[in-house]
């Protein structure tokens, strides 16, 4: 016992701090990689590097050398596959801090756009509105025009009127900020209820399927409202009951839901 404890008592306080500014960069890296193609292979690797230690403990010595002769030019691997997910990593951390943090969405920006919604529905105004969550959304964001606006209902009006140059597309929020507006979406590719849903549905489903991001849908030819959560779609939602599933995905409360309630009916 005394020796496996032996490295910790010569350790010095600079060595702690040492540990901790490293554990630290290591977790702003991933949370500038979070919602790209580059998380997902760094998984991919995690994967390859488990397979080589159960290789090397079953001594599965072919698997287990053909697996360290891939991993003895890691650097140059990543550099290859990460090369566009670096650029864009980098020139993220030149327009924001890294000691800079996210939050959650607040009861605010719910309210805000559970009432675009309702009243662009009640013109037969398509739109198409992304809540992120933990997942990132920097590709999606980087195919749209950027605005880094506070969130408001006069704006997102604004936006998806069809005289507009930036109706046509998604609006992502992230943070409580419009972060981007025509962004490009992809399509869902499961057949279960695609030909009864336009584009802007069949977007919401396919980003939902990828991300874990909540997206509201209005469609113009019905004027009903529509949220997708994990590739699923629930239409014709009426304002209290898409004030509630808001509400409830955020963890706003069910005070904040029932504020909400009374505004719409308010308002009607």
């Amino acid at each position: 016992m005394t020796d496996l404890l032996a490295p910790f008592y010569q350790l010095r306080w600079l060595d702690l701090v040492d540990i901790g500014l490293v554990a630290y960069v290591i977790y702003k890296i991933i949370l500038l990689v979070k919602g790209t193609r580059a998380m997902q292979m760094l998984a991919g690797l995690g994967v390859v590097l488990l397979t080589l230690v159960v290789a090397r403990w079953l001594h599965l010595m072919t698997i287990h050398w053909i697996i360290q002769s891939f991993l003895a030019s890691l650097i140059l691997v990543i550099i290859i596959l990460f090369q566009s997910d670096i650029r864009k990593a980098l020139a993220r951390m030149g327009r924001g801090p890294l000691l800079a943090g996210g939050h959650e969405h607040e009861a605010a920006t719910l309210e805000e756009v559970a009432r675009t919604a309702v009243a662009l529905a009640s013109r037969m105004t398509g739109a198409l509105i992304v809540l992120e969550r933990r997942i990132g959304l920097a590709d999606y964001v980087d195919t749209g025009v950027r605005l880094d606006a506070k969130v408001s209902r006069e704006l997102l009006m604004t936006i998806f009127q069809v005289t507009t140059p930036l109706h046509d597309g998604a609006v992502i929020i992230s943070e409580d900020r419009i972060i981007a507006a025509r962004c490009v979406l992809p399509l869902s590719t499961t057949s279960d209820g695609s030909r009864q849903v336009g584009t802007r549905h069949l977007a919401a489903m396919g980003l939902t399927e990828e991300t874990d991001a909540v997206a509201v849908v209005v469609s113009e030819e019905r004027g009903r409202v529509s949220l997708a959560v994990g590739g699923k779609l629930t239409q014709n939602l009426d304002a209290v009951a898409l004030n509630k599933q808001l509400a409830e995905m955020f963890q706003v409360g069910a005070k904040t839901s029932r504020r909400l309630w009374g505004r719409e009916r308010g308002n009607a």
